[in-house]
């Protein structure tokens, strides 16, 4: 089996090297995504190795770690729609191509329509944040009918007829995950490129939202991760002491080491939390169509406790590594201030207070959360 922690190592230290100044040229993320597709990551099949790289490579560029993680959860969601050991061939069928997948499919921006015609569908209408679609092989899209109101999931070449970008994607963070709108115009989706339909009360179907809130609660680890990663190096290698400290190196002041210990802890609290929910939403997963919805509330009040603990953590740690560093770390070269503004970013996906009312409500009452698009 391919050492793909060790591939991630080696895609993150390139990543690393010049991860500022691409930050501030906010261009398209063409050349990262080919560097996936060259180090063959987009290939990974593992549902754990999975999670372990997008750790790894997004604690290097968060913008490169979303892209990875939502291309991951965009293949498995595909396979929601057919059984388990279908869903297994398919997955390590696409893996196998080692294209890109993004999706369309913001769930509170139901623009897009559903035209019946001859052999498929017509689809028109604009989407919002469908981030990395601009630079996508291939997607998932979620549309409505227009004669039955039902909504549908299919795929399409993301460079097919009629697929075009809104290029209006100049948020403070997050900056080169092409996430801005998509304008789809009279585009063909064949019969055969249709998943199936959005079934409301499906236990399996459902488990598609909180994937997307396992996928950001690993990806506010791992910006923590590489927030304290690069401070600590700063702190070793550029920071002073105070003057009042009575050690030669800020490496040595009992504060500076006080706080570093306090957010390691917290980090790797996080990330314990977010590789819990990984594993129970991947058991899930894999019961298929015998998942009960008991199981489905245990996942999701898990991957709630995640999202709630590491939206903190990661807001918290992104803005403390200013002041173990100093005031010279604040210096534009640096870019410090990437990691914090990624993270107030992608935490700004949904509001975290929901989610802290859906595990106290399933502590204290055992209410399930219920089926939407993000719970």
């Amino acid at each position: 089996m391919r050492d793909w922690l060790g591939v991630a190592a080696d895609v993150a230290e390139e990543l690393r090297g010049d991860a500022a100044e691409r930050d501030r040229r906010g261009e398209d993320p063409v050349a990262e995504v080919a560097a996936l597709k060259d180090s063959g990551l987009l290939t990974v099949a593992d549902w754990d190795a999975q999670r372990a790289v997008v750790r790894v490579v997004g604690a290097a560029d968060a913008n490169v770690g979303h892209l990875l993680g939502y291309h991951y959860l965009q293949v498995w969601r595909g396979g929601l729609f057919l059984d388990r050991d279908a869903a297994a061939a398919r997955s390590a069928e696409l893996h196998g191509q080692n294209l890109f997948w993004a999706g369309i499919s913001n769930p509170l921006d139901a623009a897009l329509q559903l035209t019946p015609v001859d052999g498929g569908y017509r689809v028109d209408g604009r989407k919002t944040f469908a981030t990395g679609a601009a630079v996508a092989d291939r997607l998932v899209v979620s549309a409505t009918r227009v004669d039955t109101g039902g909504k549908l999931t299919f795929t399409l070449d993301a460079r097919a007829e009629g697929v075009s970008r809104a290029g209006e994607w100049d948020n403070m963070g997050q900056r080169l995950t092409a996430s801005g709108g998509v304008q789809l115009t009279d585009v063909l989706v064949p019969e055969a490129q249709v998943l199936g339909p959005a079934d409301g009360t499906s236990p399996r179907l459902s488990l598609a939202a909180i994937g997307f809130q396992e996928a950001l609660s690993q990806l506010h680890v791992a910006i923590a991760e590489g927030a304290l990663a690069e401070a600590a190096r700063y702190t070793r290698e550029t920071t002073r002491p105070w003057f009042l400290s009575g050690v030669d190196s800020a490496a040595e002041d009992p504060y500076t080491l006080q706080t570093y210990g306090e957010l390691v802890a917290d980090v790797q609290a996080a990330g314990l939390l977010a590789d819990r929910a990984s594993a129970l939403l991947r058991d899930a997963s894999e019961a298929g169509t015998a998942l009960t919805a008991g199981q489905r509330a245990e996942t999701a009040a898990a991957i709630s406790s995640a999202k709630v603990v590491s939206t903190r953590v990661v807001n918290h740690t992104t803005a403390k590594v200013f002041e173990l560093c100093g005031a010279r770390a604040t210096a534009s070269k640096h870019a410090f201030d990437r990691f914090w503004r990624n993270a107030r970013t992608i935490t700004l996906h949904d509001p975290v207070a929901y989610k802290a009312r859906e595990v106290g409500a399933h502590f204290l009452t055992g209410q399930h959360a219920p089926f939407t698009g993000y719970s």
